[in-house]
């Protein structure tokens, strides 16, 4: 597959853009495969991608069942950060952002990342301690995060509600200059187009609908274009982990909720950096075409739904107009839900399953996209080597039964307080 550049751009220009190639191939199932991956959203295809390069396992299928980047790559707010307090969540997040910084030119495909800063701003004096914790906590584990205080987030973001009389005034906030978003769909499709080229197959509409076990093994994968035989079996879809663990006899410390996100109509540029609103749980940051995208607090209660209703979206427009006044006289474009799968204590849940050859990417709460690049790279690791990679160590399922919880909110094992 040819390569992406300025010369392969004026070329096909002159052509009437008439001979591009396919970006990635549509191949039918081969009868087995090495390492069969359930699930083609960002998790998904970068373990995939990260098994055939940094491993050599090239005879890998990721089955999906719609299209790529039709879940929960597709339904969030493209926010990138690594400002966790907890050495198990930083570390893993701040290798997820590091291979974020490279990602473009390691795939040959524009992510369109951009480091635009994201800031978590505080409404008390105590919170302003707990993200000088936080912050210090960062800094230990070399992540980049600067204090601010109220005189110093104007200066840099003068639209917020600065008013005596806001509903939670604002006292400082935690920056880290080096988060920001990524474009969710050029993430699927770089991912994509990257597995495809080390000669994994990308199987579309390809739904699966059981699993053939010998023992404490699956031999195989049943699926809506027949069955598969499978060395391994990774599963990374999201909300619908608990759904294939069913079909397994498990049930998994995970819930599954909906969880919307929102975009208004395009604005000249406003707003620079990703901001974060904790006490109403809002946050905003501005789209490359200028819509504003916000999302909030999951829905509360358990589905499997992908789409929004009127009280989440009041709940949420009200959070952002009490930071935002301006936001008032906005319209809104769309919405739209994914299914988060949330976990019992917040924190991701990547490693090996008491089935001896599947392997669990799930739990990811708020932290999916963040975490693509960093989930696919340990993941793969995880696969390819029978054992976790340092960096997803103390992300491991069994750490609920060894009571060695990453509560990183410190709310307790209620998953949808995370």
């Amino acid at each position: 597959m040819a390569e992406y550049s300025v010369f392969s751009l004026i070329q096909n220009a002159l052509t009437g853009h008439k001979n591009w190639q396919r970006a990635w191939r549509d191949p039918e199932p081969k009868p087995s495969y090495d390492v069969v991956i359930v699930g083609g959203g960002g998790h998904g295809l970068a373990t995939a991608f990260y098994l055939a390069k940094v491993h050599g396992i090239r005879n890998v299928a990721v089955l999906e069942k719609g299209w790529l980047g039709g879940g929960n790559t597709g339904r969030n707010t493209t926010i990138v950060r690594s400002n966790y307090m907890l050495d198990d969540n930083a570390l893993f997040y701040e290798k997820s952002l590091k291979l974020w910084e490279k990602l473009s030119h390691e795939l040959n495909f524009n992510v369109m990342f951009s480091q635009r800063g994201v800031l978590n701003l505080a409404h008390s004096d105590g919170q302003m301690d707990r993200f000088a914790r936080r912050g210090n906590s960062m800094r230990l584990n070399g992540i980049d995060a600067e204090l601010l205080d109220r005189n110093e987030v104007k200066r840099m973001i003068p639209y917020l509600n600065y008013s005596d009389e806001a509903r939670f005034p604002i006292y400082g906030g935690l920056l880290q200059p080096r988060g920001g978003t990524a474009r969710h769909d050029a993430v699927a499709w770089g991912l994509a187009r990257g597995a495809d080229r080390l000669g994994v197959d990308i199987i579309q509409n390809c739904e699966v609908t059981g699993f053939k076990r010998t023992g404490n093994r699956i031999e195989a994968v049943e699926t809506s274009r027949g069955t598969i035989g499978c060395g391994k079996i990774g599963f990374a879809v999201a909300g619908n982990t608990g759904y294939l663990a069913s079909k397994l006899g498990m049930k998994l410390p995970i819930e599954s909720h909906v969880l919307q996100a929102f975009v208004s109509e395009p604005l000249k540029p406003l707003i620079d950096h990703v901001v974060t609103y904790g006490a109403g749980h809002f946050y905003l940051s501005q789209s490359d075409k200028g819509g504003l995208v916000f999302g909030g607090d999951l829905d509360m209660y358990n589905s499997y739904a992908q789409r929004g209703n009127m009280e989440t979206i009041d709940h949420v427009m009200r959070g952002g107009i009490a930071m935002v006044p301006s936001l008032s006289r906005l319209r809104l474009l769309r919405h739209w839900g994914g299914i988060m799968d949330m976990s019992m204590d917040g924190s991701p849940i990547i490693g090996k399953s008491p089935i001896d050859n599947l392997y669990l990417n799930c739990g990811w709460c708020y932290g999916g996209f963040k975490a693509t690049p960093g989930s696919g790279w340990v993941f793969a690791h995880t696969i390819a080597e029978d054992a976790p990679h340092p960096l997803n160590a103390g992300l491991r399922l069994d750490r609920f039964e060894r009571g060695h919880i990453l509560d990183e909110e410190a709310t307790g094992p209620v998953p949808g307080h995370h």
